[in-house]
């Protein structure tokens, strides 16, 4: 792995330090912000059931499912922004 100067590794880990309290808001959001308003989630429903209850039977897992693969994706796109792609790099 190249070296990178302080002021660019700085503004990389703020970039992925921010990431990744979005990604911790928007899962707890889904796993306890769902179960704190279930009384008022529960005047509509998804596939039959209450919003609340899918959100904790299905839709907690789906969200951190997808949080996964956007994490990846965009974390891929940070490297190449940064000049930390592990590819380029694996060739010089």
């Amino acid at each position: 792995m190249r070296k990178i100067d302080k002021k660019q590794a700085d503004a990389y880990f703020r970039t992925r330090t921010t990431l990744v309290v979005i990604y911790l808001l928007i899962g707890f959001t889904a796993s306890f912000g769902v179960v704190m308003f279930a009384e008022q989630l529960s005047g509509f429903s998804v596939n039959g059931m209450p919003f609340h209850y899918f959100m904790g039977a299905q839709g907690a897992v789906l969200t951190f499912i997808i949080l996964l693969f956007v994490n990846a994706i965009v974390n891929d796109r940070i490297d190449k922004k940064f000049g930390l792609d592990q590819d380029i790099n694996d060739k010089k």
